[in-house]
């Protein structure tokens, strides 16, 4: 039977039990659980359709579950809103994926900082406001390696460094738990060892879920995988484990054990 997380392990920081969710009688995710635990990168893999992305939106509250549990840092968020989930530390990155292209990489990331700051709210102030900013802006520029682009408008970056802008605004947020959805899809093979070095820095100090599809960046950098099929948990464990699976090797790769 599938585990959802190594055993003796601490208390998940995003935990999941029993999740459910129907849709006019189909069942696109039944009787899911799942363990993220600070500091470790948790991968959810599977086929196209196994149900990764409803698990998304459900665990964020995009959508509400028909059955079962969800708690975030020990507090039942099972029918919070998406924006109190945010407000808690748990945020998905395309909720605010979306770059303003004619901004430059600096003002993206201070337009982002405003909401944890508090001065979203304050409209009414100059601009000049978000120069407080600053300094923290560029603390995360470096720390994805962006700082040599911060003048640069957010247009004129390659697609790679794109996405590596939208995890610096995610960033903005704090958050405790992130949740990556195909953070890779699209990009060349160097871009692809840049983000996954990229992630893993970021999961030293943070809870990461992940939905994955290139193997290759799954067994290098995640600590846990659970495997959707059907909208089910078929397996769990370290990538060696799962993708030993004969019910892994069947309903994800399409190859039997001989």
């Amino acid at each position: 039977m599938a585990t959802s997380s190594p055993e003796n392990a601490p208390q998940a920081v995003l935990s999941a039990r029993g999740l459910r969710r129907d849709f006019s009688g189909f069942v696109a995710v039944r009787d899911v659980d799942l363990d993220v635990h600070h500091g470790k990168i948790h991968a959810l893999i599977g086929p196209n359709g196994a149900g990764k992305t409803t698990v998304f939106n459900l665990l964020t509250k995009f959508l509400q579950p028909t059955a079962g549990t969800i708690t975030l840092d020990g507090h039942d968020i099972t029918r919070a809103p998406p924006a109190k989930v945010a407000q808690m530390g748990m945020v998905r990155s395309f909720q605010i994926s979306a770059t303003f292209p004619h901004l430059s990489v600096l003002d993206n990331v201070r337009v982002a900082l405003q909401r944890p700051d508090g001065l979203a709210r304050k409209f009414w102030r100059s601009l000049s406001a978000l120069d407080r900013l600053t300094p923290r802006a560029e603390e995360l520029l470096g720390a994805v390696g962006l700082d040599d682009a911060k003048h640069r408008l957010a247009a004129d970056l390659s697609y790679g460094r794109k996405r590596v802008l939208e995890i610096a605004t995610t960033l903005a947020l704090d958050p405790k738990v992130l949740l990556l959805d195909e953070p890779m899809a699209g990009m060349g093979h160097e871009d692809v060892g840049a983000i996954s070095k990229l992630v893993k820095s970021i999961a030293a100090n943070r809870a990461v879920l992940m939905v994955e599809h290139n193997l290759s960046v799954v067994a290098d950098i995640a600590d846990w995988v659970s495997v959707l099929q059907r909208g089910q948990v078929i397996a769990a464990g370290d990538y060696d484990t799962v993708s030993n699976d004969a019910d892994v090797r069947v309903a994800y790769m399409g190859v039997e054990h001989a």
